[in-house]
């Protein structure tokens, strides 16, 4: 979890003691503070034992608010890191990116965003819409991260080096088990704790990539598959709009060198949302992401310079407020029985009220009926 900043805090009226008890240190960019402190569901009064800087003159105290954002305005969020780098307390949650707080100076915590990019050349169309994202955002006040993941030379293999120390079935080695365990045990090999930490800290992160046979390029597909591990992105109890990163967004940027009439209902490479359904359902909100509409850009190979100049200026213009837009549609999880009991299959009433509806419900959802139109390319009205 990124390193929080931490207001002074004011006094508050409410007395919190309880049964419970929470041991660990507290990280703040002042430094480490081992604590001892009462616990509840909702709020902690932490006393340090050498207090910061921020709750000097407050008698050592220092009022934080768990979960994060629970307690109302007034309070600041846990900065407590994961349990393999000291102390033990429990992990604080991630189901949601940071809250944006007043830090210690009385200012609002910039958004945080994350580009990933997938394109091998510096003169790639694909990296001047990276830097375009980068120019925009941070003139946004935006804190901006970039994992170019060529420059980077990204390992996109998943192997047993991925996890440090014994595994738990050497003779019988299974990668998701494994690898979930090493998460939780703080034995991810350092390259993916990085990423990790990059998308833990993220508010908004935009994919920038070419589109290659139908998806994307190898190193993306690798870095989900390495960095998305089970109990970190995901798991069936927290799955689609219950997932870990609900209240993140995301948005594909995508170039592709085929026209936008070959990726339409009658071109011959086919509909370009049953392209896209794979990662904006199947991969991004899956983890939980809130998808907005894709940044499609066609044929860029044959686009002349002053339309790719207009393009880059468009997309500046959107990242001004892409915060603020609607996300795609996705059926919700609450339309399923969730359990393997059940089948996770859609509810029996659910299904009764779809049978008169001329469409189905999403690309994946049609129900044998026709699909509804632009479902992964435009957020409903």
């Amino acid at each position: 979890m990124g390193m929080p900043r931490i207001p002074v805090p004011p006094p508050h009226p409410l007395p919190m003691r309880c049964p419970l008890t929470l041991t660990g240190n507290l990280y703040s960019k002042s430094g480490l503070y081992p604590f001892h402190a009462p616990d509840n569901p909702s709020c902690l009064e932490l006393q340090p034992q050498r207090a910061p800087p921020s709750a000097q003159g407050s008698g050592g105290r220092l009022r934080l608010c768990w979960p994060p954002g629970s307690c109302g305005p007034g309070w600041a969020r846990p900065g407590i890191k994961p349990p393999e780098l000291g102390g033990q307390h429990r992990k604080a949650p991630k189901t949601s990116s940071r809250p944006h707080l007043p830090d210690h100076r009385g200012t609002m915590a910039a958004r945080k965003a994350l580009i990933v990019l997938a394109h091998e050349e510096r003169t790639s169309f694909n990296y001047a819409m990276k830097e375009a994202a980068v120019e925009a955002l941070k003139r946004k006040g935006w804190e901006v991260t970039v994992s170019d993941l060529y420059a980077m030379n990204f390992n996109p293999v998943i192997s047993r080096k991925d996890i440090t120390g014994k595994p738990k079935d050497p003779e019988n080695f299974k990668y998701p088990a494994e690898s979930v365990l090493a998460y939780k045990d703080g034995r991810l090999s350092l390259d993916i704790v990085a990423e990790q930490k990059k998308l833990e800290a993220a508010d908004l992160v935009i994919f920038q990539f070419p589109l290659q046979w139908f998806g994307t390029p190898a190193i993306l597909k690798g870095w989900f598959e390495r960095v998305l591990i089970g109990e970190f992105a995901y798991t069936y109890a927290a799955m689609y709009d219950k997932g870990p990163f609900r209240n993140k967004k995301a948005v594909l940027s995508i170039t592709t060198g085929g026209s936008g009439s070959m990726y339409s209902l009658q071109g011959i490479h086919g509909d370009m949302n049953i392209i896209l359904w794979p990662i904006q359902s199947g991969t991004l909100h899956f983890c939980g992401f809130q998808v907005l509409e894709p940044q499609l850009t066609y044929s860029v190979g044959h686009i002349p310079a002053d339309a790719r100049i207009q393009i880059l200026e468009e997309w500046k213009k959107r990242l001004e407020n892409i915060w603020d837009e609607t996300p795609l549609y996705f059926v919700p999880s609450s339309f399923f029985d969730l359990n393997f009991q059940a089948g996770f299959l859609m509810k029996k009433e659910v299904q009764e009220e779809q049978k008169n509806k001329k469409s189905g419900l999403s690309v994946g959802h049609h129900l044998g009926k026709p699909i509804p139109a632009d479902n992964q390319i435009k957020a409903r009205e």
